[in-house]
């Protein structure tokens, strides 16, 4: 990678940082317990709690994707900075412009 790519890769983990944050926030109101003297019907609340945890599981995918994009970080400025994990060949940018929180190349993913 380049220099000027590089650092837009930088900046686009920064921004990808801070909106992965802001859903993580929204879902962790989404997955607060659901309080069993609400006077909400019994299919409402079948419902409700099928929300819940579709909300938890998106959850739990923002939380390892904010994970992989702190990885991500912490590796600026090295020289495994937009490398596969697996074969350690380089990841090419626009595959990780369109997928920042992606780890390995292709190739690799596909194994």
């Amino acid at each position: 990678m380049t220099i000027e790519e590089i650092q837009q890769f930088h900046d686009k983990l920064i921004s990808e940082k801070a909106k992965i944050a802001d859903e993580i926030k929204t879902l962790e109101d989404k997955t607060k317990p659901i309080s069993p003297e609400n006077s909400i019907g019994r299919i409402s609340r079948m419902d409700a709690i099928n929300n819940k945890g579709v909300a938890e599981f998106s959850l739990r995918q923002a939380e390892r994707r904010l994970n992989v994009v702190n990885a991500w970080l912490l590796k600026y400025e090295t020289d495994t900075f937009g490398k596969c994990v697996r074969c350690k060949n380089e990841i090419p940018f626009k595959r990780l412009l369109f997928m920042p929180h992606s780890l390995k190349c292709m190739p690799c993913a596909n194994k």
